[in-house]
C-alpha cells in the first residue's frame, strides 16, 4: 500500500487535527514535486497577464491524437492539485472493435486523472482566451490496485519515464527533429475533398508561393507557441509541404509534433482548406513522410528563445532547446573518420535488429503500406543503412545524426520515441553491429548478390513481428500494449472484413 503521513491543521477552535494524505503515490509525487508550486504560481501570473480565461488540458492517444477537457482558468490551481476524470478509454480514443466491445477499457473501468504539466501551459494564439497545457495520466485515487499509479496506456507518460530511465542508464539523453510531411488539400461547396491546392512540382518555389497564405500564418503561431522554425518546402505531391522546426529533446519535440498538427488544422479552417496528415491520400505520387532525426548527448544546457518577443504568452519550458554538449553520434576520428561513433553504431544496430517491429508503430496504419507498395518514390521497404542512400531505412544524413526513414506522417511520435530509445539501449547493451553501410541503390546492391531483409509489408506482418519482439514491446508497458494491439488488429480485421471499389472492378463480371 503507498505510505501516508500525518498532516495537521488548526480547526476554527485553534485546535489541530490530524488527517492522513497519500504521498507516494506516482500521482502525488507529481503534485508535490519540488519547484512544482512556483511553476503553478507562475501559471497563474500567465493567466492574468494574457487574459486566458479557458483551458484545454490536454494529453494524447494511443493514435497521437489530442484529447482531454476544457476548464474554466479560475480553476486553474484546484485542477492543478486535483486533476480532472476522463474514463480510461479515452487512451483508445473510446473507440469500439469490429465486435462492438469498447478498446482497451470496458464500461466498467474507473476513470484516469489528468495531472497538468505547468511548463506546456501556453496561450492560443488564434484565440488569445484559451491556452492549453499537457498532462500526465495517472491511475484513479480511489482504485483497489495501484492507486495513483501513472497510468500505462498514457503515451506520452510513457515517453518521459522511458527516457529518464534511458538516461539514469547510460549517461545520455536523446535529442530528435521530425520532418513532418502533409498535404493543403482543397474543398468544395459541399466541404468534400477536391484535390492538392498545388501542383506535385518538388520544391517549386512557385507552387510554394501558392501556399503561402497558409504556412506564413502556420509559423506566425508556431512562433507564439514556441516555435523555432527553420526551412521549409514544397514537397512532390499535390499540395504537400514541410516545415521543419529545431530539434530538441525527445519529449518537447514529441509536444511540437503534437501541437503543429493542431496549427496546420486550426489554419485550414482559417483558409476553407483541408489539413491531411493521411500518409497516402493518392496513388502515383509521394506520400507524406515524417522522418525521425535523432541523436543521442550528454550534457548541455536548456536555453529560452522568445523570438524577438518581449513577453512570450507560456511558460519558458515551451520555448526552451536544449544546446551543447557531447554528440555521440559524431565520428571518431581515431576510428573512422566519417562512420558514426561506437554508440551511434551499436545505435544503429539495434534500430536495424529490430526493423520489423519498429515498422508497426513508425508504419502505424492499413494506409501506410500504401507508402511501401507505390514504389519509386523513396518511401524506405529494406532493412539495411547508408548515408545519403535514401533506398535504405535508415541513413546517417549529416554527421552527428542519422534519419530513421520507415515512419510516415500519421506516427504517434511519443510512441516512437520510446521505441527508438528502447532500441538504442539494446544496440548499446549488446554491442550490436549494423555491418558496412550500404552507399549503392539499395537495388543495385541486390542484384549484385547482396542478401536483404525487406521490412513488413502490411500491418498485419507488422504487428506479428512487434508481437514477436520484447525489446520494441517494452516501449508499451502494462496496458498499453494491449490497448495499441487491440486498437490495430481490430483495424487490420476492419479493413480485411471490408469490401473496396477495387474488389468490385476487378471481381465483379469475373465469371463465367
Amino acid at each position: 500500500m503507498p505510505k501516508k503521513k500525518t498532516a495537521t491543521k488548526k480547526t476554527a477552535g485553534g485546535k489541530r487535527s490530524t488527517s492522513r494524505v497519500q504521498t507516494s503515490t506516482d500521482l502525488e509525487r507529481q503534485v508535490n514535486a519540488p519547484g512544482r508550486a512556483q511553476l503553478v504560481k507562475q501559471v497563474r501570473a500567465k493567466i492574468k497577464e494574457t487574459g486566458v480565461t479557458y483551458i484545454y488540458f490536454q494529453f494524447v492517444s494511443v493514435t497521437g491524437r489530442i484529447v482531454g477537457k476544457g476548464i474554466p482558468a479560475d480553476h486553474w490551481e484546484r485542477v492543478a492539485e486535483r486533476g480532472f476524470q476522463l474514463v480510461y478509454g479515452s487512451t483508445a480514443n473510446l473507440f469500439i472493435d469490429r465486435h462492438g466491445d469498447y478498446i482497451g477499457y470496458g464500461p466498467e473501468a474507473s476513470e484516469l486523472v489528468g495531472i497538468a504539466d505547468p511548463e506546456t501551459f501556453v496561450q492560443l494564439p488564434w484565440d488569445k482566451r484559451i491556452a492549453r497545457v499537457f498532462c500526465t495520466c495517472y491511475r484513479n485515487r480511489e482504485e483497489r490496485v495501484d492507486p495513483g499509479a501513472h497510468l500505462t496506456s498514457d503515451c506520452r507518460g510513457n515517453l518521459a519515464i522511458i527516457h529518464r530511465e534511458f538516461e539514469k542508464k547510460h549517461n545520455m539523453h536523446m535529442r530528435a527533429g521530425t520532418e513532418p510531411e502533409m498535404m493543403w488539400l482543397r474543398l468544395d461547396e459541399n466541404k468534400q475533398l477536391k484535390g492538392g491546392v498545388t501542383k506535385p512540382n518538388c520544391y517549386h518555389i512557385d507552387q510554394f508561393e501558392e501556399l503561402r497564405p497558409a504556412f506564413m500564418q502556420v509559423i506566425e503561431y508556431g512562433e507564439k507557441m514556441g516555435f523555432d522554425m527553420i526551412q521549409g518546402d514544397h514537397e512532390d505531391a499535390p499540395g504537400q509541404l514541410e516545415l521543419n522546426w529545431m530539434f530538441d529533446d525527445v519529449l518537447r519535440n514529441s509536444d511540437r509534433l503534437t501541437t503543429y498538427r493542431q496549427i496546420c488544422a486550426q489554419v485550414a479552417r482559417e483558409k476553407g482548406l483541408h489539413a491531411c496528415f493521411m500518409s497516402k491520400p493518392f496513388m502515383n505520387v509521394s506520400a507524406s513522410g515524417c522522418h525521425h532525426n535523432v541523436s543521442l548527448w550528454s550534457g548541455g544546457k536548456d536555453k529560452v528563445n522568445k523570438f524577438h518577443q518581449k513577453s512570450i504568452a507560456g511558460m519558458d519550458g515551451v520555448f526552451t532547446y536544449r544546446q551543447g554538449g557531447k554528440n555521440y553520434f559524431m565520428p571518431d576520428p581515431k576510428i573512422d573518420a566519417v562512420k558514426p561513433g561506437p554508440i551511434g553504431l551499436q545505435s544503429i544496430g539495434g534500430v536495424i535488429e529490430h526493423l520489423a517491429a519498429l515498422t508497426s508503430i513508425g508504419s502505424s496504419t492499413v494506409n501506410s503500406y500504401r507508402r511501401l507498395w507505390d514504389t519509386g518514390f523513396w518511401a524506405p521497404v529494406f532493412a539495411d543503412w547508408g548515408f545519403q542512400n535514401r533506398t535504405c531505412a535508415l541513413r546517417v544524413s549529416a554527421p552527428g545524426r542519422f534519419e530513421y526513414r520507415s515512419v510516415d506522417s500519421m506516427v504517434n511520435p511519443y510512441l516512437m520515441g520510446g521505441a527508438l530509445l528502447k532500441v538504442f539501449d539494446d544496440g548499446i547493451s549488446r554491442n550490436l553491429d549494423p555491418g558496412e553501410p550500404e552507399e549503392r541503390n539499395i537495388y543495385t546492391a541486390m542484384e549484385a548478390g547482396k542478401q536483404v531483409k525487406k521490412l513488413p509489408m502490411t500491418l498485419g506482418d507488422a504487428l506479428k513481428a512487434l508481437a514477436k519482439d520484447d525489446v520494441v514491446r517494452s516501449a508499451m508497458p502494462g496496458e498499453m500494449y494491449q490497448v495499441y494491439h487491440h486498437y490495430k488488429n481490430d483495424e487490420w480485421e476492419r479493413f480485411n472484413h471490408s469490401v473496396s471499389d477495387w474488389d468490385l472492378e476487378n471481381y465483379l463480371d469475373c465469371l463465367p
